[in-house]
């Protein structure tokens, strides 16, 4: 299978990433690199797709490389020059957040971006929300939100569709 394959392969079944960090600052909700990667990783191996993610000649790189050979896609973006390491490292691990949802066509929302711009976030029709399937990573981070109590069904609904099975199967 070439690396476009399996990389249509793998966006057919992340679907939307769910935001699980929360920005007090500008009291909003973004992806964080870590979740994302953790989010990935099932399919990544599932697909035989290596993710490297290194700063080359002063660029946050993303790559997905086939391990069968057969091909790799690249994204990066350059880093500001910044002389504060604790800028810095944001700015890298923002870059690595990005150069990865924009390698893979991901579905998220940038609501601490939009709310910086002044753009609005997501729209509230439900025809727009994507379907929250039992089988994908984004019920899983569903459930332990549930769980934990940190969401409600509500919220869940804000994000997904939520079909009546997949409701009886969260509570």
């Amino acid at each position: 299978m070439t690396i476009n394959e399996k990389l249509f392969n793998l966006q057919q079944e992340i679907g939307t990433i769910s935001k699980d960090a929360k920005n007090p600052f500008y009291k909003s909700k973004y992806f964080d690199i870590n979740s994302l990667i953790n989010q990935l990783q099932p399919l990544l191996k599932k697909n035989r797709l290596l993710l490297l993610q290194p700063i080359e000649e002063d660029m946050v790189v993303s790559k997905l490389i086939c391990i069968d050979g057969t091909g790799a896609v690249i994204s990066g973006l350059r880093l500001p020059e910044i002389n504060d390491p604790q800028k810095l490292g944001s700015a890298i691990t923002y870059y690595r957040r990005y150069t990865l949802a924009s390698l893979l066509g991901l579905q998220a929302v940038d609501d601490d971006a939009n709310i910086a711009s002044g753009a609005t976030s997501m729209a509230s029709s439900t025809e727009e929300l994507p379907w929250l399937n039992e089988d994908s990573p984004q019920y899983k981070a569903v459930k332990t939100a549930l769980t934990k109590g940190t969401a409600t069904i509500a919220d869940v609904r804000k994000k997904f569709k939520v079909s009546k099975k997949v409701e009886s199967l969260l509570k």
